[in-house]
């Protein structure tokens, strides 16, 4: 699991001016707002607004209050820094409790549990650290970023508030995480030149895959990330462009390595096929061309469908042996076979399961 750095952030209740410092220090010094003028070459109304926090300590300001006051530049300019800094931060408190409702969109717990977010107990601090986790300013940025390009994902409005939430977190995990790996550049050729080699892949144990997918992979230019899935996502896997690379980002949702294959080569399709600028998102029930597409891209690659036909052709129903040496004769994984046959109603969801390989998530 990646480590996260907690940042804890001072939000004052109350301000503490420049002026009021100053004033402090013109007592000490015997001096009066006139003296300080006269001495400095500011006029009174400038030490009177400065007092009163209308007027800021400039640079220059500050060194004549480091020639007549005795305490260096620094000290008065560090004194205007963080006020402003304070005044924001309070302003940005107040605003962002407008929004405490947002942060009960997301499984922050869950979130916390994975190492993604810092875990707070105040609501103010977990809607900052998922704001930090979007790197977005505010609810606002995070609904014109994300919400958008969800809803144009599934070609529909009719999502809920919470469903955007929790998918979009998922997606986000993804991004931080394939922004770390070093990829060469987009090659769409390449990339679709490697699938026989990727293919070969699935008769291997996780240990075995998972790094030679993700080197295959990154050598075109698509970064392959692994992110568990949060709570009723409900998401098989996600593909889309981010900057000069492609994500393909897998939840494990289903478990079994025949649901694997077909979503890893379903992605595939996209990135050969589709527009690289479009997020797809792949679920049950989804239905329009290019999910097809990849529905069948995905299909005939990992089982040609002349082949299977031939090696039905003589069975009625083919017996766990005869799908485990078919599997073997194309080298691909039996669970693949069986996981075809019981889409195409060849044999009973309930036969062959046992060919199947089911992954679960191990923590680091």
């Amino acid at each position: 699991m990646n480590s996260i750095q907690t940042t804890n952030q001072y939000v004052p209740d109350y301000l503490v001016t420049p002026g009021e410092v100053l004033e402090e220090y013109l007592e000490y010094s015997g001096f009066t707002q006139v003296s300080l003028a006269n001495r400095t070459g500011l006029s009174t109304k400038t030490i009177n607004e400065i007092i009163k926090a209308k007027c800021a300590i400039t640079a220059e300001t500050a060194l004549k209050f480091e020639r007549t006051l005795g305490r260096p530049a620094h000290f008065w300019s560090n004194l205007e820094r963080q006020y402003q800094e304070d005044k924001t931060r309070l302003a940005d408190k107040i605003l962002l409790e407008e929004y405490l409702h947002w942060h009960a969109l997301f499984p922050a717990n869950e979130m916390a549990k994975l190492g993604w977010i810092e875990k707070c107990t105040e609501k103010i601090h977990q809607l900052d650290a998922l704001l930090r986790f979007f790197a977005v300013a505010s609810p606002k940025q995070w609904e014109a970023i994300w919400v958008h390009d969800l809803q144009t994902a599934f070609r529909t409005t009719e999502r809920s508030q919470k469903d955007s939430a929790n998918i979009s977190a998922w997606l986000r995990r993804g991004e931080i995480e394939a922004q770390q790996l070093p990829c060469s550049q987009i090659d769409k050729k390449k990339f679709k030149n490697s699938l026989d080699e990727i293919r070969k892949l699935t008769v291997e144990e996780p240990k075995v895959f998972i790094p030679k997918l993700k080197s295959i992979c990154a050598a075109a230019g698509v970064a392959i990330v692994f992110i568990p899935a949060l709570p009723r996502l409900g998401i098989y896997g996600a593909t889309r462009q981010l900057n000069d690379k492609y994500i393909m980002q897998l939840s494990l949702y289903g478990k079994s390595n025949d649901q694997l294959w077909f979503t890893i080569f379903h992605e595939a399709c996209h990135i050969i096929k589709h527009p690289g600028r479009d997020l797809y998102l792949e679920e049950n029930g989804l239905d329009n061309e290019n999910e097809n597409e990849a529905n069948i891209f995905a299909r005939d690659t990992l089982i040609p469908s002349a082949q299977l036909n031939n090696f039905l052709a003589p069975y009625f129903r083919p017996t766990l042996d005869q799908i485990k040496k078919f599997a073997a004769d194309i080298g691909i994984a039996p669970g693949i076979v069986v996981g075809r046959l019981q889409h195409d109603k060849k044999i009973p969801r309930s036969q062959g399961n046992d060919l199947k390989v089911w992954y679960e998530w191990v923590r680091e």
